[in-house]
């Protein structure tokens, strides 16, 4: 199962619709402040955070999600427009595991969620 904490709709649709093509189990987080809560309750393989979407805190949960031992091993991805090299920084500094620009996260979509 993956976990995508995003809140833009076109992003929504698309990963929803590939998943679906694929058969990949795919949940959205979009409850600020319940997002880590979720992610330790479900334990998915992968995280996929919009890292511009400020109402989900992505940054934090990233650096929570890292911080906690049980939560460590889940894999992470971001996904930011190639020209916030501050926001990108901030995902690596905070430990996300993977930085993707928006345009090569959405073209390589069916590979993410196939794993």
């Amino acid at each position: 199962m993956i976990v995508c904490v995003l809140d833009d709709q076109l992003f929504s649709v698309k990963i929803s619709t590939v998943a679906k093509a694929i058969g990949a189990e795919v949940y959205f987080e979009r409850s600020p402040g319940t997002v880590a809560t979720r992610i330790k309750e479900k334990q998915p393989s992968l995280v996929i955070f919009d890292l511009n979407c400020a109402k989900l805190q992505p940054m934090t949960v990233i650096a929570e999600l890292k911080a906690d031992p049980l939560t460590r091993p889940i894999r992470t991805l971001g996904f930011v427009s190639h020209v916030q090299t501050d926001t990108i920084a901030a995902a690596r500094q905070a430990g996300v595991d993977e930085v993707l620009a928006r345009s090569a996260f959405a073209e390589r979509l069916p590979e993410i969620l196939k794993g």
